[in-house]
């Protein structure tokens, strides 16, 4: 197939190599120089778009969603695919989906969960929204860049979905933080908490499968100094994503809320810019109650 794949960063990069590996036809680019072994790099958006079957895009927000969906959806050929694989907020996610579809291309809104990691691994979660037909035709690239996709529904479900799931994560985790402090306080061992509360009612993938406390639990960032990982200003954007869809449909969230504020804080006025999401534990190990 050809593909044209715009926004070649730290997650565009590895998932267009790995549709370039599987044998697809690959031209990318972005208004950084990279350099991807099998891709073929264009000189601007349009040009990458161009006499492609499927177009997907991976970009850091909105704004910049829009400004590229109207560079090349006027040169995509009706019929053909526009995936878009940024997560932005609902509404921009939807009226690109509106303007593609009003040019006959099959548009899918699918962020991705699973981190620089999965690109790398081909290991990613697709969480897509858009009609059948073209989540049938972006289907075979979901499964090349990752393990799963789930169709969620309409244009702009892929983004709901997304900013849903990574609401509990920002909360979870900051839970997570908050109970091994509590636990260090109180003369718990780190590894006998560990042994507890992933085999009970506490269980929970920042837990079980991502634990922010060094040493306990499957290797995670916090046995690499806390490096991402995700880090903690992509955990602050999509938080802050959850509360502007929040506000826009009336939505009582307020422990989305509470944990927007402390990113905003652990991430604006302290020390977690560039440091994964996990490193709240450390920013509370050293904390008061009335701190």
């Amino acid at each position: 197939m050809k593909i044209g794949f715009i926004g070649l960063g730290n997650m565009g990069a590895p998932m267009a190599s790995n549709l370039a590996a599987a044998g697809h036809d690959v031209t990318g680019f972005d208004v950084t120089g990279v350099s991807l072994a099998n891709v073929e790099l264009a000189t601007s958006a349009a040009a990458a778009a161009t006499g492609r079957e499927v177009v997907i895009t991976m970009l850091p927000d909105g704004a910049i969603l829009r400004s590229v969906a109207a560079e090349i959806i006027p040169v995509i050929a009706a019929g053909c695919g526009f995936v878009d694989c940024s997560t932005v907020d609902v509404d921009s996610a939807r009226a690109v989906a509106m303007d593609a579809d009003a040019a006959g291309l099959l548009a899918v809104d699918a962020p991705v969960s699973g981190g620089v990691g999965g690109a790398l691994a081909g290991t990613l979660t697709f969480m897509a929204g858009g009609s059948a037909a073209a989540f049938a035709l972006a289907e075979p690239l979901f499964e090349i860049m990752g393990q799963k996709a789930v169709h969620c529904g309409d244009s702009g479900a892929g983004q709901s979905a997304k900013i849903c799931n990574n609401m509990i994560l920002g909360a979870t985790m900051i839970a997570t933080c908050e109970a091994f402090a509590l636990a260090d306080r109180l003369g718990l061992d780190r590894q006998k908490m560990f042994d507890v509360v992933s085999t009970s009612s506490g269980y929970s993938w920042t837990m079980n499968t991502y634990c922010p406390a060094p040493g306990v639990g499957p290797k995670s960032p916090a046995d690499n100094d806390y490096m991402p990982g995700f880090a903690a200003e992509l955990m602050l954007k999509d938080l802050r994503l959850s509360q502007q869809a929040a506000g826009s449909v009336d939505a009582d969230t307020p422990m989305g809320a509470a944990a927007t504020a402390l990113y905003e804080q652990f991430v604006e006025e302290e020390d977690g810019r560039g440091r994964d999401f996990s490193a709240m534990l450390p920013r509370f190990e050293t904390r008061k109650r009335d701190a």
